[in-house]
C-alpha cells in the first residue's frame, strides 16, 4: 500500500503532524460558540415576539369586529312596545276617595257646599 503525501488524499489532517493544527484552526473557540449561540437565541426570541404580537393584534381585531357586530345587531333590534293599559289603581283610588268623602259628609264633618266643591275637584 502506498502512503499519501501531505497535499494528497487522505487529507492532511490524517497525518499525525497536522492533527493539532486542524483542531485549533477549524473549530470555533469557546467565545465564538457563545457569541453564535447568543445571536441565534436573540433571533429566535425576536421571531417569537413578532409572531406573538401578530397573533395578539389579530385576536384584538377579531374581538373588536365581534363587538361591533353585536352593537350593530342591538341597534337594529327595536324595543317591543308595551300595550298601554289603564291601571286599575287610579279608578279604585278615585272611588275610595269619593266613598271617604261621602262618609265624611254623612257624619256631618262636611257641609253640602264643601262636599260639592271637593267632589267636583276629585272628579275633574
Amino acid at each position: 500500500m502506498m502512503r499519501a503525501t501531505a497535499g494528497q488524499w487522505p487529507h492532511r489532517y490524517y497525518f499525525k503532524e497536522n492533527a493539532m493544527a486542524f483542531g485549533r484552526r477549524n473549530r470555533p473557540s469557546l467565545l465564538g460558540t457563545a457569541a453564535r449561540t447568543a445571536v441565534i437565541a436573540g433571533t429566535a426570541t425576536a421571531a417569537s415576539n413578532a409572531v406573538n404580537a401578530k397573533a395578539a393584534g389579530q385576536q384584538a381585531s377579531q374581538q373588536q369586529a365581534a363587538e361591533q357586530a353585536v352593537l350593530a345587531q342591538q341597534a337594529q333590534m327595536q324595543p317591543v312596545p308595551v300595550a298601554a293599559t289603564a291601571p286599575a289603581a287610579p279608578a279604585d283610588d278615585l272611588l275610595s276617595k269619593l266613598e271617604r268623602l261621602a262618609a265624611l259628609h254623612a257624619s256631618g264633618a262636611l257641609t253640602d257646599s264643601e262636599f260639592a266643591a271637593v267632589k267636583a275637584s276629585i272628579i275633574s
